[in-house]
C-alpha cells in the first residue's frame, strides 16, 4: 500500500475548500468499505464544517451494514444550476457514475473520486486518488483524515477498521507486502478499535435463511476448466424463497475457493427476468478483473464483480469461456 502524499493530501483540501457543500456517495449494492468510507469522508467534511448529504442507491442486504441504512438517501434531491454549481460530488470505492445506481444525474457536478480498484485508470489527480495497492478504500480515507483532522477519535477508528476488515476478510486477504496496513491497522486500535468486537459485528447476526441458501447454492456448483473454475448461482425463486437477506457470499467464496485445484470461482445472481449480477474471487495470479471487465463490470485482481444483461443459463457458458482464456 502507497502512503498518501501531501500533494494529494492539499488537492482533496482544495476540492473541499472550493465548493460550499457536498454529495458523498458510493456504489450500488453497498458493502462495509463502501459505507465505512463514506462516512469517513462525512466526518472531515464535518470538521470543517461542511455541509453534506449521504447517499446510495442500496440495496443494503448485508447485516452487517444494515444499521447505517438511515443515514443514507436513495437519490439526490431537487437542485438548482447554482445549487449544483456550489455542490461537490466524492465518490469513494467505486470510480464509475454507473456503477453508482439509480440516483438521479450526477454528470454536471464537479467530481472527487477516491477508489482502490485496479480498473479505475486515467483519472484526473487533481481529482482523485487512486491506489490499487491498497487493500480498502477506507484506508485512503483514513490517511486524509489523519493529514487534515489530525488525531483519530473512536467514532472514525470504529468507522475506519470496520471498512478495513471487511475489505480484507479480517486480514486473510493480504500479503507479504503490507506491513503499512499492519502499522495504520495498529493506530485505529490504538484510538478505540476493537478487533474481538469487530470480528463478532462482521461474522456473526447471520439470518438463518443464510446457511439454508448457501446450502442450495452449493448444491448448484459445478466446476469447469480442468476443475480450476468453480461456478454457483442463484435463482430468482431462491430469492424469493430466503429473502434478500438469505445472502453471505463470503462464506460462499470461501467454501469453494478452499476445494483443492480450485483456482477461481463465481457467484451469478438472476436479479431480475432479464438481468443477472456476478461475483468473481480467486487466489494468488488469476486476475478476475479482466474478466469482470469483458461483462462491464471491474474491481480488484482477486475480487470483482459485474451487472449485466442475461439469464444465467446463458450467460454462465459466456463467463466461462472468458475464463478459459486465462485459467491455462
Amino acid at each position: 500500500m502507497n502512503i498518501i502524499t501531501e500533494k494529494q493530501i492539499c488537492a482533496f483540501k482544495n476540492f473541499i475548500d472550493g465548493h460550499k457543500n457536498f454529495i458523498v456517495t458510493g456504489h450500488k449494492d453497498p458493502d462495509g468499505d463502501c459505507i465505512s468510507s463514506i462516512l469517513g469522508v462525512s466526518y472531515i467534511l464535518e470538521h470543517f464544517n461542511k455541509p453534506f448529504l449521504l447517499l446510495n442507491a442500496g440495496p443494503f442486504k448485508r447485516s452487517e451494514i444494515k444499521e447505517f441504512e438511515k443515514k443514507f438517501v436513495n437519490e439526490i434531491p431537487f437542485m438548482s444550476a447554482e445549487d449544483v454549481k456550489n455542490c461537490g460530488l466524492i465518490i469513494t470505492d467505486c470510480s464509475e457514475l454507473s456503477r453508482l445506481g439509480e440516483v438521479g444525474d450526477l454528470k454536471s457536478f464537479d467530481t472527487f473520486i477516491i477508489d482502490h480498484h485496479k480498473t479505475s485508470t486515467g483519472l484526473d489527480e487533481n481529482y482523485s486518488i487512486v491506489d490499487p495497492s491498497s487493500p480498502a478504500a477506507s484506508c485512503l480515507v483514513m490517511m486524509l483524515y489523519e493529514g487534515l483532522v489530525k488525531n483519530l477519535d473512536k467514532r472514525a477508528a470504529d468507522t475506519l477498521f470496520f471498512g478495513l476488515c471487511t475489505d480484507t476478510g479480517f486480514f486473510r486477504f493480504l500479503r507479504e507486502d503490507s506491513a503499512n496496513v499492519f502499522e495504520l491497522t495498529a493506530r485505529l486500535v490504538a484510538a478505540g478499535a476493537n478487533p474481538n468486537k469487530m470480528y463478532d459485528r462482521i461474522t456473526g447476526g447471520k439470518p438463518y435463511s443464510t446457511r439454508k441458501l448457501l446450502g442450495t447454492t452449493l448444491g448448484h456448483a459445478e466446476r469447469y476448466c480442468g476443475g480450476k473454475l468453480v461456478v454457483a448461482y442463484e435463482t430468482m425463486e431462491e430469492t424469493k424463497t430466503y429473502g434478500q437477506e438469505g445472502r453471505d457470499s463470503d462464506m460462499l467464496y470461501q467454501a469453494l475457493l478452499s476445494c483443492e485445484g480450485v483456482e477461481a470461482c463465481v457467484f451469478v445472481r438472476q436479479e431480475t427476468e432479464h438481468s443477472c449480477t456476478a461475483g468473481f474471487r480467486s487466489r494468488d495470479d488469476v486476475d478476475v478483473s479482466v474478466v469482470a471487465s469483458k461483462f462491464g463490470g471491474g474491481g480488484h485482481k482477486n475480487a470483482s464483480g459485474m451487472s449485466c444483461d442475461g439469464r444465467v443459463e446463458k450467460l454462465i457458458p459466456q463467463i466461462v469461456n472468458e475464463f478459459s482464456k486465462i485459467l491455462k
